[in-house]
């Protein structure tokens, strides 16, 4: 294959995974603005808080930045760690106070102290962070009045938090379902483009040229990682969601589309592992037979065929299945102690199990 051709390649995979990515940035674009929002809010009211608080504007802003996440859900979830974290820490420094000022050795004890208390389940990734922050600040910066300083600092955390919280679900409420279709749809074409790209190698001269597929394991890796993450995503930004009643998706199907994928995916994978044994890295004790070359490229291109219409009633996976049932005809009475056919065996088990997955999804 050519350098271009091979380009050619790489853009067309590129254009498949671009749709699950796309949305990754697009709810990134979301996030950015509304968080940009939230903060002009928070500090706008922040002065407005009435008693000892006002005098600490500058949190609501903060509260309001840590609380954006890019589900409802999510946001709830990381103010409520957020507030609890600053709670254990400040009551962490104020217990110190009443044994005297601060001074080095106690400043470093309970933020030593604060880190380990960090570790306690219940906080979350959020809120463990503010553990020890909370607790260095109240001792530094607290001044002569460390109770005041506490109250205002969580009472504007509070509010910069409720700010971002109605924020994100009044000002475009995330729902990523179109992050779910893409993927799931992407995930099956870049499988389908594999499986076309081998049946095609299958069917060149050997060493084939065409070797693009041969790297793409972990490509196929990455894509699959997104895909679940986009299902994943897409199932948590529903809870506290005001659009979710409008726009219902059963997930506990995507779920399962999304495991017989990965499933597929595992399957594609070893078979490109054994092709590429039997063309490149071990020809001689993994090899594919040249009277099976040509039904095995066909039952492999065929099953392109179906993986993408994902269909088990469709003409396609019936054409898939009677390439396989060949193949494995062939197979039976080509073997022989002398006859290398295990490369041919492993493909067409592969093949089987790919198009029972098909089938099992839509039965379930």
């Amino acid at each position: 294959m050519t350098t271009g051709e091979q380009s050619l390649y790489k853009r067309s995979f590129s254009a498949v995974t671009n749709r699950v990515t796309g949305f990754l940035r697009y709810t990134r674009l979301q996030l950015a603005l509304k968080a940009a929002i939230a903060v002009g809010i928070a500090w706008t009211l922040a002065p407005h808080v009435p008693g000892v608080a006002s005098q600490y504007p500058y949190y609501a802003p903060l509260g309001a930045l840590v609380s954006m996440y890019p589900t409802v859900f999510g946001s709830l979830r990381t103010g409520l760690q957020t507030l609890a974290g600053l709670v254990v820490g400040m009551a962490l420094a104020l217990g110190a106070l009443l044994f005297g000022a601060p001074n080095v050795l106690t400043i470093s004890l309970i933020v030593g102290l604060g880190v380990l208390l960090a570790g306690l389940p219940h906080l979350g990734a959020s809120g463990r962070d503010y553990v020890p922050v909370a607790a260095l600040f109240v001792l530094v910066l607290g001044g002569d009045d460390p109770d005041g300083y506490s109250f205002g600092y969580m009472v504007q955390m509070l509010v910069g938090v409720v700010v971002g919280l109605v924020v994100n679900a009044t000002v475009f409420p995330p729902l990523h379902l179109n992050g779910v279709v893409n993927g799931l749809v992407a995930l099956r074409q870049s499988l389908a483009r594999q499986l076309r790209d081998m049946g095609s190698a299958l069917g060149e001269t050997w060493p084939p040229e065409h070797e693009e597929w041969s790297r793409r394991e972990s490509e196929l890796d990455g894509l699959t990682g997104e895909v679940r993450e986009a299902v994943e995503l897409a199932d948590s930004s529903r809870h506290g969601n005001i659009r979710s009643r409008k726009y219902r998706r059963d997930f506990d199907a995507d779920y399962r589309a999304l495991r017989a994928m990965e499933r597929a995916t595992a399957h594609v994978k070893d078979m490109t592992d054994v092709l590429t044994d039997a063309i490149w890295r071990n020809p001689e004790n993994v090899a594919v037979p040249a009277p099976l070359a040509e039904p095995l490229a066909r039952a492999v291109a065929a099953c392109a065929e179906a993986v993408e219409v994902w269909d088990p009633e469709s003409d396609e996976h019936a054409a898939a299945t009677e390439s396989l049932v060949e193949l494995v005809r062939l197979v039976n009475t080509s073997g022989s102690a002398d006859s290398p056919v295990d490369a041919t065996a492993a493909m067409a088990m592969d093949l089987r199990r790919i198009l029972r997955t098909v089938s099992t999804v839509a039965e379930q």
